[in-house]
């Protein structure tokens, strides 16, 4: 059975910092692309970032760029989301999922990822 892990979330003051990661078993995922998603209360679930399977393309919202940063180590199989300057509105619980057809792009549309994480909470106390 093909699963995404995600760990590493936690409660975290305002301008703290927390390093997600995601780690898939069953298969491996480095020829796709990956993407984080958070979805808070209440709220749809929202596109964060994004790497492509080589890490050539990487693309993330206006809400966290120049604060957060996506990568990946294929030889771990593993996909990190470090996150830093946080704010309570980062507060949501965090998905990393896998898109297995567009592995040379970065899409920001929910529909278009193939596998899913459980998901981490993130909380960021003002």
């Amino acid at each position: 059975q093909v699963q995404l892990v995600e760990s590493g979330g936690g409660l975290v003051q305002t301008g703290g910092s927390l390093r997600l990661a995601c780690a898939p078993s069953g298969r491996t995922f480095s020829s796709a692309s990956m993407g984080w998603f958070r979805q808070a209360p209440g709220k749809e679930r929202e596109f964060v970032a994004g790497v492509s399977a080589t890490g050539d393309n990487i693309h993330y919202s206006d809400s966290v760029k120049g604060r957060f940063t996506i990568s990946r180590d294929n030889a771990k199989n593993t996909v990190y989301l470090q996150m830093n300057s946080l704010k309570p509105e980062d507060t949501a619980v965090y998905y990393c999922a896998a898109d297995l057809l567009r592995t040379g792009v970065v899409t920001t549309t929910p529909w278009s990822y193939d596998y899913w994480g459980q998901g981490t909470q993130v909380t960021v106390s003002s």
